[in-house]
């Protein structure tokens, strides 16, 4: 029997929410997978949120929602994996303040697969940054090691520290959407060593959830302002609607 083997017998895969017994490691049990509401079908072309309709008609027009059609998106594309509800919730959750960094591992496939559709060759991918402050009393960033594993998936560059977060903007959870756009504005800006790698280049930028769109408004302005070509938008989850 090999090494493998022995482990995996000792140590059957388990479902990386429930713990539930699965076929390899890393995966979802069907139930959790049940409860995760990935993003199929026809999609927002701004920010991936799904919309009614057939997905063939998105290669004739791209379709936009009725919120990238309320809001200037100064990027040009953008993808989500799934819906902030259920599964992906408390994913996201245990990721984020939970100290799941293994996590990342299999959002990066997912990740892979929403982002399909918009990349293109000679693309650096760019997690938002945190506040160095928020980055010492967290110890990680999860968008950066969102951003690592979709790099890795896709055989992408990886540059995670292209942007800075010049002030610490705090969070944007209870905040209304004018006041989530003024929070964030001009709290971005380039790293002054990362230049070479991103100008004339299309950009990937990579955050774990969108909701208004206001932070990463705020980094791809700060990216297209250091030279990026394109900047495109990737969030592991999409908040559909603002309460």
């Amino acid at each position: 029997m090999s090494l493998q083997r022995a482990i995996s017998a000792i140590y059957p895969p388990q479902c990386i929410t429930c713990k539930a017994l699965v076929a390899s490691d890393f995966g979802l049990c069907p139930a959790c997978w049940r409860d995760t509401p990935f993003i199929t079908g026809l999609v927002c072309d701004k920010c991936g949120c799904p919309l009614p309709g057939e997905p063939e008609l998105q290669g004739e027009a791209a379709a936009i929602c009725d919120d990238c059609l309320r809001v200037a998106r100064p990027w040009a594309q953008g993808r989500a994996a799934m819906l902030y509800d259920g599964n992906a919730r408390r994913m996201i959750l245990a990721l984020k303040h939970g100290d799941r960094m293994e996590l990342a591992r299999p959002a990066g496939k997912w990740l892979r697969q929403a982002a399909e559709p918009i990349l293109v060759p000679g693309m650096v991918v760019v997690p938002v940054p945190l506040h160095w402050w928020r980055m010492v009393r967290r110890k990680y960033n999860q968008s950066a090691l969102l951003a690592a594993a979709l790099a890795k998936a896709a055989q992408l560059e990886h540059c995670p520290d292209a942007l800075i977060r010049s002030r610490n903007t705090g969070s944007q959870e209870g905040r209304g959407r004018e006041d989530r756009f003024h929070n964030v504005r001009g709290a971005f800006q380039l790293h002054p060593r990362r230049g070479k790698r991103i100008n004339g280049r299309p950009v990937l930028l990579v955050d774990d959830v969108m909701t208004s769109g206001a932070t990463l408004a705020a980094a791809a302005e700060a990216l297209l302002a250091g030279g990026a070509a394109e900047v495109s938008v990737l969030s592991l989850a999409r908040v559909a609607k603002e309460a």
